[in-house]
This record gives structure tokens, sequence and C-alpha cells, in this order.
């Protein structure tokens, strides 16, 4: 599967972005999903994951403000990010796993997609 993630910009502390992943390939529905972010100088970190049947698991830094959806009608993944802080600014990359799962671990995850920037000005 070939993942395209958009939806990334700039926005100011407090503000709102949704993120999208556009999956091609007809095993989208069989696939877990997951949203991960790399800041400059640091390792790249779990931030949402959601299984084939809908289960979530998020990252306690995002818990509460970013919200894990799918539609597998359209192949997509969806990252609503609310409340955003300046410390949420990093590369959003979106990724799928063969396993089905919401699983946290990067290395479950054998497909990337090329990252969106999002930048929270405070």
């Amino acid at each position: 599967v070939q993942l395209q993630a958009s939806g990334g910009g700039l926005v100011q502390a407090g503000g709102s972005l949704r993120l999208s992943c556009a999956a091609s390939g007809r095993t989208f529905s069989n696939r877990g999903m997951g949203w991960f972010r790399q800041a400059p100088g640091k390792e790249r970190e779990f931030v949402a994951a959601i299984n084939r049947s809908g289960g979530k698991a998020y990252a306690d830094h995002v818990r509460g403000r970013f919200t894990i959806s799918r539609d597998n009608a359209k192949g997509t993944v969806y990252l609503q990010m609310n409340s955003l802080k300046p410390e949420d600014t990093a590369v959003y990359y979106c990724a799928a796993n063969p396993f089905g799962t919401a699983t946290i671990e990067r290395n479950d995850y054998n497909n990337w997609g090329q990252g969106t920037q999002v930048t929270v000005s405070s």
C-alpha cells in the first residue's frame, strides 16, 4: 500500500488542523494505521493508531486533544488535532502495519507516507 499524507500547515497555539492520509491498494481495510511525528533533533515518536475494527490508541501527550479515525470506503485515515501546542511542531507521518492492530511500536509498521509539516506558533 502507498500512503500520501496531507493537511499540515502553520497554526497558532490553541488552533486545530486535520491531517489526512490516503492509501492506494485494496488491502487498506485490513491494515492497522498509525500516525507518528518527528521534531528536529528528536526520535520519531508514536502519536495515535487505529486497528482494522476501529479500536484506537493514543500517546499520553495527545490523548484528549487528538482523534484518529478511518474511512475504509475512501481508503483514508485522519488525525484531528485540537488545542495545538508549540511542542506539537513536527513532521507528521502516517504508516500502515500488516497486523491490523493499533500497535504503538514503530518497527511494526512497514509502509510509510512522506510526511507533512505541522508548525504551531506561540
